[in-house]
This record gives structure tokens, sequence and C-alpha cells, in this order.
């Protein structure tokens, strides 16, 4: 009988132990923040003070982009803003958002930035990494 009632007292106190654990758990999530929203990033391309990571996600996001229309990955993913960067994103501007209201100016700004987030790689892309860093509406 008192082996029932230490083993009874014991897988009491592991139960609340884990009790607690789960609960500092789900604590410690409600307490951990979200990345920034990406309304507040920086427009990337000619004059602005372009953020070397910004810069990459936007040569990754087109690298992904571009394989989906038959191109081998046009852009060295090096954060680097230049003239190749620049006639990429005038290339996604042009042929591959179809948009009306956007103007194929070669600036990452929202709406190219929001549109590149969401038809690049969704590992980075969406609201992934890339989302603090690139210009977007959403």
């Amino acid at each position: 009988m008192a082996t029932k009632t230490g083993k009874s007292r014991r897988s009491g106190v592991l139960a609340k132990m884990a009790g607690v654990t789960a609960g500092l758990a789900l604590l410690t999530v409600g307490t951990v923040t979200q990345a920034q929203a990406s309304p507040s990033a920086g427009y990337i391309g000619d004059g602005y003070a372009n953020n070397t990571h910004g810069v990459w996600c936007v040569q990754h996001l087109l690298n992904d982009i571009a394989v989906d229309f038959g191109y081998n990955r046009p852009l060295a993913e090096d954060g680097i803003w230049g003239p190749n960067t620049r006639a990429w994103v005038e290339w996604y501007q042009r042929s591959v958002l179809f948009l009306d209201h956007v103007t194929v100016d070669g600036i990452v700004g929202k709406e190219t930035g929001g549109n590149l987030l969401l038809g690049g790689d969704q590992y980075y892309g969406g609201t992934n990494y890339c989302y603090s860093y690139v210009p977007s509406k959403f």
C-alpha cells in the first residue's frame, strides 16, 4: 500500500510540474514579439539608403520568380544594389505584375515589394525573414 501511495504522490508532483512547465511555455510564447511589419521598411532602389538585407531579399525573391518564368536565377544574391538588380526589378514590374498603377521605375516600393513577398520563395518571403526588410502594403 505504501508503494502505491508513493507512486501516486510522485505522479501528482510530476503532473503539477508538467502543468507549470506548460504554463510557463505559453507565457513565454505570448511575450515573444513579432517582426516589425514591412510597411516600415524603406524603399529599395537608386537614390535610397538600401539595406543589404533588403537588397538580398529582392534579389532572392526575383531569382525565385524568374525561375518560374524559365530563367536560370539571373541575379547574384550579394545584397548590393546595382544596374542588374534594377533591370530585373523593372522586368518584374513590366512583365509579371501587369498592374496599371505600378510605374516601371526599378524601385521596390510597397506595391512591388508586397507582390515580391507574395510571389517569391515563401521560406524567406510572405511574412517570414524578408518581411522586415522589403516594403509592403500588408
